[in-house]
């Protein structure tokens, strides 16, 4: 099996899936915006953690997933890619979505490093929409 053309979605699908087999970790190949990807997912709590293991190549990340209750139900319900390789979705700091009705978040990269729709609200920032987590 070859490498995924979209990192993005690859990761999407790694935590989706290990999620559904209540997996307490899940491993992907590091780059700078799953690193960035997976430090937002873990301030707005929807996983427990991340660590960084060297490989002698381009490092693995470790993403620790987060469960509540006694049922263990995942911290993280749905995931949706929105700007593919194909299509890139774009919008401008006024048109950034809100996710659920403001409890997901909308993954946005912008010229000031990937963050979450609220906080590029905040600093009316625009930029390229990645996904939506809830």
């Amino acid at each position: 099996m070859g490498v995924p053309t979209d990192t993005v979605a690859d990761l999407l699908t790694r935590i989706h899936n290990a999620t559904l087999a209540k997996h307490d970790q899940v491993e992907v190949a590091a780059s700078r915006l799953k690193l960035g990807m997976a430090k937002l997912l873990r301030a707005k709590g929807f996983i427990q953690g991340f660590e960084l293991l060297d490989d002698k190549k381009q490092g693995i990340l470790r993403i620790t997933l987060r469960y509540t209750g006694l049922k263990r139900e995942p911290a993280i319900l749905g995931l949706k890619r929105v700007s593919k390789p194909g299509r890139r979705v774009y919008v401008k700091a006024i048109e950034l979505p809100k996710v659920q009705s403001g409890l997901g978040v909308a993954v946005i990269s912008t010229s000031r490093g990937l963050m979450s729709d609220e906080e590029a609200r905040r600093r009316r920032l625009g930029g390229e929409v990645l996904c939506y987590i809830w």
